[in-house]
């Protein structure tokens, strides 16, 4: 069971799913179902829209979410109001969403809902908090696509990634994504105490900062664009650039272009939810000897798989399974939708 893997061990977990129909909501719903019956009270939010009957984008069917009673619920006034669920209102927050005020609420009639919780990192750990006070053991936090910041160790304590057929027709393309993704969430954590204590604070100040024999901050905002300007900040003597922000190809590819000292030196960012490049990319900088490590890693704790894409096409649920279980050494691979 999942939920034996959390309880009592972490106090807030993401869902994260690689793409949209990957069986994120499934995993939810058989979290949710693991935690009723292990008498266990959930507090539930989200950092995108979820729970609707039909993929707004898409226009495909999809799951619905189940709550059972004592379920904590963070979501938008007017998701409140239409849900299925009876639910008392705990507290109407001061967090706004395009579809109002984000209310909390605890489930006294079991029904489906909809959620649609804080946009921002801050407000969904402060939300979190909340629904701890409000009597919850363990805070899911439902993610978003293309949203993995949940991941991040700063947001939650652990994350459960989805992934399915809706990657690819070929099931090793699939895989190979997948594994990927992974990687980059265990990526090697820089243990150099002298570079974590300059990271604090460049993240703090938001500083893009080159360490060498000195630490020089430079005079940028973003690392988006800006490859060249930080390529030619190297110098012999630099071991390190700090990056509080976000790591794409682009950025890579053009420090790579400016300054040949790029092979010395250690790119650090603060988790892999930061990190915004393709596997194929990634192969081809770590030939070229580009390093990159991560302040902290991500906690996996389960990758759940859905082996059907809405378009009609299925891979064989036990090779995949047993492929990815193979890959993935000691992390567990379930099948959700079986």
């Amino acid at each position: 069971m999942l939920i034996e893997r959390i309880i009592n061990k972490y106090k807030t977990i993401s869902i994260v799913g690689m793409a949209k129909n990957a069986g994120k909501t499934v995993t939810l719903n058989a979290l949710l179902d693991e935690a009723y019956e292990s008498q266990v009270t959930i507090g539930l939010t989200s950092i995108g829209r979820d729970g609707e009957r039909q993929d707004l984008v898409t226009q495909t069917e999809k799951p619905m979410i189940y709550v059972y009673e004592g379920t904590l619920v963070a979501t938008s006034e007017s998701l409140f109001q239409m849900s299925d669920a009876k639910l008392e209102v705990m507290e109407i927050t001061d967090f706004h969403t395009p579809m109002g005020k984000i209310v909390i609420g605890k489930v006294i009639f079991p029904g489906y809902i909809q959620i649609a919780g804080p946009s921002r990192n801050s407000e969904i750990m402060s939300t979190a908090e909340k629904m701890r006070d409000f009597g919850a053991n363990l805070v899911v936090v439902d993610g978003a696509i293309d949203r993995k910041t949940t991941a991040s160790p700063s947001i939650t304590d652990a994350t459960i990634l989805s992934t399915g057929a809706v990657l690819s027709r070929d099931m090793q393309t699939a895989i190979t994504k997948t594994v990927y993704q992974v990687a980059l969430f265990n990526l090697e954590k820089t243990e150099d105490v002298s570079i974590r204590a300059i990271a604090d604070q460049a993240i703090r100040n938001n500083e893009i900062t080159v360490i060498g024999e000195t630490v020089k901050a430079l005079d940028i905002k973003t690392a988006l664009n800006a490859g060249h300007t930080i390529g030619a900040a190297l110098k012999d003597d630099s071991t390190a650039i700090l990056l509080p922000g976000s790591l794409v190809t682009k950025t890579v590819m053009d420090m790579i272009k400016t300054n040949h000292h790029y092979k010395h030196v250690t790119v650090v960012v603060r988790d892999a939810t930061r990190i915004f490049i393709d596997y194929k990319d990634w192969i081809y900088f770590e030939k070229l000897g580009v390093r990159i490590k991560v302040l902290d890693s991500i906690n996996l704790l389960a990758v759940t798989i859905n082996p059907t894409a809405p378009e009609g096409y299925y891979f064989d649920r036990e090779s995949y399974k047993n492929q990815l279980a193979f890959y993935l050494k000691d992390l567990p691979v379930i099948d959700v939708m079986s």
